[in-house]
């Protein structure tokens, strides 16, 4: 079982590397045997989790790149392959959501600017997954071999209240993870992704825990309607994402959502 999940051999770029999750996810490719690029804007974060990973016992190094930007994910890639050989597995962990996305309680869906909903778009489908998926994905394409895993949200299954440019762009992540599935599943390249539930990081902290750590009204009404009855920490996706990347234990498995959300989607009312 050691040798079916085994990454040695394997490199991983991941995207979004410098912060709470990705970084979880860098440290669970490394510690499975992948060498790890951090891809990312942050160079102070992104080599503290180099730091980590090599006190650690593993290799990785920081690249910088605006996942924004296709000549500087071109860049990125190139970086990656002169450090490291090759690039096996991709994670697409860059995203966010913007206030101008988002309907604040009594806003007016109608009011809300397209320069919003764009950005919001740019954030989450653009830099999170199209883009990447181009440059990263070419190389695999022609190497006949590699792993995609795009990070989707438990919005893109269930539209959340307020951020209804988060939620669509999320859900369209999903959507074209399953086109570039079918798309490359002759090629040798596996195009999944993983759904977190609740997980608190820098972008959403305060909306779900006050200062003092207890629970926000939202983020309590987020832990009653999950079975769990608590959030997600980061090391808890290192199963899915160490599955999804390995070439041997999930060689059959391509188009698919893994959901990691202590049971939140699983309740209706």
């Amino acid at each position: 079982m050691s040798d079916l999940f085994s990454l040695k051999g394997e490199t991983a770029a991941v995207l979004g590397g410098t912060g709470v999750l990705g970084g979880g996810m860098a440290d669970a490719l490394a510690e499975a045997g992948a060498k790890v690029a951090i891809v990312g804007r942050s160079e102070e974060r992104g080599l503290q989790r180099v730091r980590a990973i090599e006190k650690a016992g593993g290799q990785a190094i920081f690249v910088s790149a605006d996942a924004l930007n296709r000549d500087s994910l071109a860049n990125a890639r190139d970086a990656v392959i002169k450090a490291f050989g090759s690039v096996t597995v991709l994670i697409n962990g860059a995203g966010g959501n913007k206030p101008e996305g988002t309907i604040a309680p009594g806003g007016d869906f109608c009011k809300m600017s397209l320069q919003g909903w764009e950005d919001v778009f740019d954030l989450n489908l653009i830099g999170g997954a199209l883009l990447p998926c181009q440059v990263f994905g070419e190389t695999m394409v022609a190497a006949g071999k590699g792993s995609i895993i795009n990070i989707a949200s438990i919005s893109s299954i269930l539209p959340l209240s307020r951020v209804v440019a988060y939620s669509a762009s999320k859900a369209a992540v999903l959507n074209l993870t399953q086109w570039l599935a079918r798309e490359w599943a002759t090629k040798g390249v596996r195009v999944n992704a993983i759904t977190p539930g609740f997980f608190p990081a820098e972008q959403n902290r305060r909306m779900l825990l006050k200062e003092d750590g207890t629970y926000t009204e939202r983020g309590q009404s987020i832990i009653g309607h999950t079975p769990m009855a608590r959030f997600g920490e980061a090391r808890e996706l290192a199963g899915a994402v160490v599955w999804l990347a390995s070439p041997k234990a999930a060689s059959f498995v391509t188009g698919q959502n893994i959901v990691v959300d202590g049971g939140f989607s699983s309740v209706t009312i």
